[in-house]
């Protein structure tokens, strides 16, 4: 090809979710807990919930087939097909080959890209492959489309209020309105039997990669522009994060404000001491830190958590969740030339920071504009769905329980309240093959 091809990034995004939800502050009262635990300790108003009529490919097939319909995207032109799920429906079938009914109507067969089963990061990473597989010699010319998704749910006590579901679907190529800064990524793989712990000391593991892999960023920035200046948060317009809850952006833009506040004193003043210090050593001043750091996740990160509010953990899906609530709460003028970081996040320890700079040139015909357009709706459905009892909440994951661990399994729950295009599982064979079938009204 002999050059790069340009502007590689996000040309089309969609998400999708549960019709179905339980409030949070219902939940507190359901499940005995202090008033405020879920809703104000967490930051979480209502949870999506699944019937047992939707499973990880249900919701994949649902919004990969609205991707393919609302931007009126030719089979034919996708390349590559790649899903990020920790979501298990068949120990050995991927969802991807799941998908590829939508595509072999069309004749298309030779799409590359498989599942990646790793925690909340596989979105990530199958992102960044297919990244890598149009900038690479092997490319065709032709779109990928990245699949991050997940259906989060446990009976347990202390996990009821953290679950969640939704699915994000992303067309890549180049000359794309959102476009991944090539070269400008912090990352950290990292073998620890970790549990997330958002705490501002180091000892949390979120904490501790989101603190090397903004050190990285902010290195690797620097030799590529030749800035001498130091890189701090005020260098992007947004701050979006891995967020299984609300208060854990919040305690990161913490952590990142003291991490500006040693950078910028090390460079002035040469403290290297002071740079290198544990940050356990500033932990008596957490509060004093949150408080002075309130105004930047107000202006920066805020409203990018509207998804997880309202639809809980999604995992996979989180930080897409983050990046299509952000584009739904700012108008173009707010969003065009903007510079967006994004931390994505799972534990083992798997981490990473990059950036995505938005178009700058826009009009009612832009690509940037028509992606605007067809989020307009995200918060129209979220109106729409239906909220459920606790008590009718704890029966459905019965059900659900109870279709996994049956061989053959035949779903009781009805369609009704699914949204018009959503796919469901119809019946589950004695091979443990699913069915799928799609409502259309």
């Amino acid at each position: 090809m002999g050059s790069w091809p340009e502007n590689v990034g996000i040309l089309a995004i969609e998400c999708v979710f549960p019709s179905l939800y339980v409030d949070q502050s219902e939940l507190e009262v359901f499940n005995g807990v202090e008033k405020g635990k879920y809703v104000n300790a967490l930051g979480q108003l209502q949870m999506g919930i699944c019937t047992d009529r939707e499973d990880v490919n249900s919701i994949c097939l649902t919004v990969v087939q609205r991707l393919l319909e609302r931007y009126k995207i030719n089979p034919s032109d996708i390349g590559r097909l790649e899903v990020g799920t920790e979501t298990v429906s068949d120990k050995v079938k991927s969802v991807k080959n799941v998908l590829l009914q939508l595509f072999e109507p069309y004749g298309v067969v030779d799409l590359e890209g498989l599942d990646i089963r790793s925690g909340c990061y596989g979105g990530t990473a199958a992102l960044f492959n297919s990244v890598a597989w149009i900038e690479s010699s092997v490319w065709n010319g032709r779109y990928a489309i990245v699949v991050a998704a997940d259906i989060v749910a446990s009976d347990e006590p202390t996990a009821l209020p953290i679950g969640g579901a939704g699915a994000v679907a992303m067309l890549v190529g180049p000359n794309a309105p959102l476009v991944i800064d090539r070269g400008l990524r912090g990352t950290i793989m990292k073998h620890s039997s970790d549990s997330l712990q958002p705490k501002l000391t180091a000892s949390g593991s979120y904490m501790e990669a989101l603190q090397h892999t903004y050190q990285l960023y902010r290195e690797k920035t620097q030799k590529k522009t030749n800035c001498a200046n130091v890189i701090t948060m005020e260098d992007f317009d947004y701050l979006l994060f891995h967020a299984p809850n609300c208060t854990i952006p919040q305690r990161a833009i913490a952590l990142l404000t003291v991490i500006d506040f040693i950078n910028c004193i090390s460079k002035t003043n040469n403290c290297e001491n002071f740079k290198n210090s544990e940050l356990s050593e500033i932990k008596s001043a957490e509060e004093a830190i949150h408080e002075f750091s309130k105004d930047t996740f107000n202006r920066k990160t805020l409203q990018s958590l509207l998804l997880t509010s309202r639809l809980g953990n999604t995992h996979s899906a989180s930080l897409y969740g983050s990046l299509i609530s952000l584009l739904i709460n700012h108008n173009i003028e707010q969003l065009a030339g903007k510079k967006i970081c994004l931390f994505s996040y799972d534990s083992g320890i798997s981490g990473t920071m990059y950036s995505i700079t938005v178009a700058k040139e826009y009009n009612n015909n832009s690509k940037l504009s028509t992606m605007l357009c067809k989020l307009v709706d995200v918060k129209e459905r979220l109106e729409k769905r239906k909220k459920l009892s606790p008590t009718d909440f704890k029966t459905i994951l019965e059900l659900r329980e109870k279709a996994w661990n049956e061989k053959q399994y035949l779903s009781v729950a009805d369609t009704n309240h699914l949204f018009s295009g959503s796919y469901y599982v119809a019946q589950v064979d004695e091979m443990q093959n699913r069915e799928y079938k799609r409502k259309l009204n």
